[in-house]
């Protein structure tokens, strides 16, 4: 009869244990998906890129495309790389 209790009280246990587990699991399946949200908001954010219209002298598009070409960056990139060093260097 004892054993047929400790079976139970251990059954019970272990169904107690079960639900908590599967109410972490909710949990932790929530709080992923919420991640996968704001992961998938940050990357069209920063798809989002503004174009713009850019003129520049000869001399100057040669000495960016030469400087691009070393730093193993396109153009683009590089003229990119280097307006946000200006901004980062402006707000310190």
């Amino acid at each position: 009869m004892k054993e047929d209790q400790k079976k139970i009280q251990s059954l019970d246990e272990l169904e107690i244990r079960e639900k908590e587990l599967l109410e972490r699991l909710e949990r932790l399946n929530a709080m992923e998906e919420e991640i996968r949200r704001k992961e998938k908001s940050l990357k069209e954010t920063e798809k989002a890129k503004k174009q713009i219209l850019l003129r520049l002298s000869p001399t100057l598009w040669d000495e960016i495309a030469q400087w691009a070409a070393e730093d193993f960056r396109s153009i683009n990139g590089q003229i990119e790389y280097l307006l946000s060093a200006s901004v980062r260097q402006r707000k310190k």
